[in-house]
């Protein structure tokens, strides 16, 4: 008795030749296509599925930024991060947009010092008041900033970065801040939630206003280097500064300052300390610039590390003098209420 089988005999099997080999190419092509079909459809579904989920998910996440700031006013420090990516705007000052991030900038190390130095707990009520006074002083101040940086670039006024390493040195050299650049960034965290850079765009930021300042007040320069004029043509330091200074506290007095000084006094200006010991008795400087004022000082007589010295001050006009005549032009947008 024959074993019976399932495949076709050799007479059974299609003869494949160079006339038919397109045929049955198409033939294996077909039986393959109902695999594929399916494979490639699902694919396609899991590309439109994920595409939906993360649409969804930009919006929701937009959604919400927008209404934790827009509406809620929000200063956490997840959207001061949000907003160091993300061009948010919180103001619109003559057709510039004002970044939020700035605004929060301004609040995060306020809150940071007063939460960790003074233990103010923003979430009581005087805290909450105390709070929504700086969120308007904050708000103003990054206003006031848009339009120096619009004069700034007016004037071609900038600020480069040797400038404002030198004045992280003058800082860090009279210890005004730490002595070192580990202690000085243990000081700006502690106090203020700042990094370096952090510290350094505040600096450039001060820097900017002074140096506008400093560049449209022609007049204080002038009467600066007439000053400086007379003195090295023999004047008498005294009778000038009772003359010519803008510190009411000391011009009476030849421009004396109170007691000695000695390198690490904090109530005198960086810069004059760091022009002031170099200095020989009976000798003045040329003119300093403090930024908020130009300095003549004299070394009137030293006694180890103690300097018994006077200066003669020339104020610069507040920068508001030039902002004020812009800001009653200007048309300004917020986008927040505080």
């Amino acid at each position: 008795m024959n074993k019976q089988t399932d495949q076709p005999s050799v007479e059974e099997v299609p003869r494949i030749t160079n006339e038919t080999i397109s045929i049955h190419r198409e033939d294996v092509l077909k039986g393959a296509r109902k695999y594929i079909y399916p494979l490639s459809h699902s694919k396609n579904k899991i590309v439109v599925i994920t595409t939906t989920l993360v649409v969804a998910l930009v919006l929701i996440f937009f959604s919400y930024c927008t209404l934790a700031l827009y509406k809620f006013n929000s200063t956490s420090q997840f959207l001061y991060k949000v907003t160091t990516v993300i061009p948010f705007p919180v103001a619109r000052v003559n057709g510039h947009f004002v970044s939020y991030n700035n605004y929060l900038f301004e609040i995060q190390h306020y809150i940071h010092y007063y939460q960790t130095e003074q233990g103010v707990n923003f979430s009581s009520t005087s805290g909450k008041k105390q709070l929504k006074n700086y969120e308007q002083q904050a708000l103003d101040k990054v206003i006031n900033d848009a339009y120096i940086n619009g004069l700034a670039s007016k004037d071609h006024v900038s600020v480069s970065n040797s400038q404002i390493n030198n004045q992280i040195n003058i800082v860090r050299e009279q210890n005004r801040l730490g002595s070192n650049q580990a202690e000085l960034q243990d000081v700006l965290k502690t106090y203020y939630g700042w990094s370096i850079n952090d510290f350094r765009r505040e600096l450039k930021t001060q820097l900017l206003a002074q140096n506008l300042v400093s560049k449209l007040d022609t007049n204080t320069h002038a009467q600066a280097q007439n000053v400086l004029n007379q003195l090295n043509n023999g004047g008498t330091f005294a009778t000038l500064a009772e003359q010519y200074s803008n510190d009411t506290s000391t011009k009476s007095n030849g421009g004396q300052y109170p007691g000695t000084i000695s390198q690490n006094n904090p109530s005198i200006p960086a810069q004059i300390m760091a022009v002031l010991f170099t200095l020989k008795p009976g000798q003045h400087s040329g003119i300093i610039n403090t930024g908020s004022s130009l300095e003549i000082v004299e070394n009137i007589s030293q006694h180890g590390q103690q300097i018994e010295a006077a200066h003669i001050s020339f104020s610069f006009k507040d920068i508001n003098t030039y902002l004020t005549p812009i800001k009653e032009k200007s048309k300004e947008k917020m986008y927040i209420k505080v």
